[in-house]
């Protein structure tokens, strides 16, 4: 491990990060692993793999080694934390995972830019930014 800095990305931050180069997105992903490592989970890392391979982003992924190598970087640079607090808090359910992903990983921040999350900034004392805040804060 490089540090004891742990950074949970939603997935849709994840894949902002990577549809585009010079994406504020993509600014704050290399600025999480350059500061320590991504935190995931198997359901975290699920729906990324799901969100990633969907076919509405066959125009910015091209292929399925492109598609291979994302996953292997984020794989790389990231920590498996695996949840054992249940959190039913988010008005979208399906946004829990990163708050229970969070807990277990002790996470500095959640970097998100869904509303459903920010609006529960700070969630037990982790900050919960938008990429362009976690760039201007870290």
């Amino acid at each position: 491990m490089k540090s004891e800095h742990f950074f949970v990305f939603d997935t849709n931050a994840l894949i902002s990060a990577f549809l585009l180069s010079r994406s504020v997105s993509r600014i704050a992903l290399n600025r999480a692993i350059t500061l320590g490592s991504l935190a995931l989970s198997d359901a975290v890392f699920q729906e990324f793999i799901d969100v990633l391979f969907r076919k509405k982003f066959d125009r910015y992924f091209f292929d399925e080694e492109e598609r291979l190598r994302i996953l292997d970087k984020t794989e790389s640079n990231a920590v498996f934390f695996s949840p054992t607090e249940i959190i039913n808090i988010c008005r979208d359910p399906k946004d829990n995972m990163f708050l229970e992903l969070a807990i277990a990983a002790d996470a500095s921040c959640i970097i998100s830019g869904d509303n459903h999350l920010l609006e529960l900034h700070p969630f037990r004392d982790i900050p919960i930014l938008t990429a362009a805040e976690f760039i201007e804060r870290y």
